[in-house]
């Protein structure tokens, strides 16, 4: 099996408020998160992680949350360097941090980008101030703008703006009203996903009310892509927009199941090795995470994938992009062979949600991509 591309992700896990629809692995703290303990700990787990690459290249680093600039630039900076210091990483190698509007002021974006960040990805969701506070957030729209127009002033060219639709009440206008908003600002990446209620979060014990029915939700998606296409923004993936091919290069190694090396409290890892592809998870809760660095309980057992477990999470990730992926990948990625992907897509390939093209790339049909939960699910493995 040949090893895929490496990428790192690092989980800093504290927000100032929790969210009401955020089912994120993240803690109130603000000013009373214990900052320079949990640093420690990252600097230890970087250690562990220099030894499980064993001298891959990394090609890129997502400082995700949690809030990772409720952390100063020089905090995140002693992060990079650390990480710089422990792997071989690519000259260009792309570095997303996470940022709420409201917290940007923690440090200014120049020295974000000082600290090595290369690619920021603003945490918007919308720009209408009424539905922000239904949503939970602490920043306004303006703060978005101004937030926006700092990182370019801070020398940023690749900005992401996120962004929900579906929001409470929500009109087809209202949600057009928000992209037009976010492209006014010029961002090279916009990500743009529907609301839904998660499990373990508030929103789902106590959904909110007028939440836009299915074919309202269907119009909106509908008219959201064509406005985006028309402003020059590509659809790479089924939520991702991007300009002059800024894609997320972190991302779609996720999605076409690369590597990625797990740091902080909770983080994912997959990693493949031999002929088995493997996952671990570090601890979730904050403090059980710093008490295993500081005292030496910090390699968590690797779970090697199934064959079915491979063939599902290959396929619930890769299915996403829109220029789908080739079998060459696939059978690099997951040591399956094109015989055990004709098998397994003979369901959906019957029920015209998926199509193989006579080189051998493989994509969701239209009617896949509007019904691509139904198309995921194919893959299920059989309960035992």
């Amino acid at each position: 099996m040949k090893q895929p591309p490496l990428s790192l992700y690092v989980h800093l896990p504290w927000c100032v408020r929790k969210c009401p629809y955020c089912d994120f692995n993240s803690h109130t703290a603000g000013d009373s998160a214990p900052k320079e303990r949990y640093i420690k700990a990252l600097l230890c787990d970087l250690d562990g992680e220099a030894v499980r690459a064993d001298g891959r290249v990394l090609e890129s680093i997502f400082l995700g949350g949690g809030t990772p600039s409720l952390f100063s630039p020089d905090e995140i900076g002693r992060v990079l360097e650390a990480a710089r210091s422990r792997f071989s990483i690519a000259p260009d190698v792309e570095v997303t941090m996470e940022a709420n509007p409201g917290t940007v002021e923690c440090g200014s974006p120049a020295g974000y980008r000082d600290a090595g960040v290369t690619r920021l990805s603003v945490g918007a969701q919308s720009f209408d101030d009424a539905r922000l506070k239904a949503l939970g957030r602490i920043h306004s729209s303006e703060d978005i703008s101004r937030a926006v127009r700092a990182a370019w002033d801070g020398g940023f060219e690749n900005i992401n703006i996120d962004l929900m639709h579906g929001l409470p009440g929500q009109s087809v206008d209202a949600a057009m009203a928000d992209l037009t908003s976010a492209a006014d600002l010029k961002p090279a990446h916009i990500s743009w996903y529907q609301l839904t209620l998660e499990p373990n979060t508030v929103f789902y014990a106590r959904p909110p009310a007028n939440l836009p029915d299915e074919e309202l939700a269907a119009e909106i998606q509908d008219r959201g892509q064509a406005l985006l296409e028309g402003l020059g923004y590509e659809q790479y993936e089924i939520s991702a927009f991007a300009k002059d091919g800024r894609r997320c290069r972190h991302n779609l190694n996720y999605w076409l199941f690369g590597d990625y090396l797990a740091v902080g409290a909770g983080a994912h890892g997959k990693l493949t090795t031999g002929n088995a592809v493997y996952r671990y998870q570090k601890p979730a809760n904050p403090l059980q995470y710093m008490k295993d660095q500081e005292t030496g309980r910090i390699d968590p057992s690797l779970t090697a994938l199934e064959r079915t477990d491979l063939m599902f999470e290959f396929m619930l990730n890769a299915l996403r992009l829109s220029a789908g992926f080739t079998e060459e990948i696939f059978c690099q990625r997951t040591g399956l062979s094109t015989s055990d992907l004709m098998n397994a897509t003979a369901g959906a390939r019957a029920r015209g949600l998926l199509e193989r093209n006579p080189g051998g790339l493989w994509k969701p049909t239209e009617l896949g991509g509007r019904f691509l939960n139904d198309l995921q699910a194919e893959f299920l493995p059989d309960e035992p």
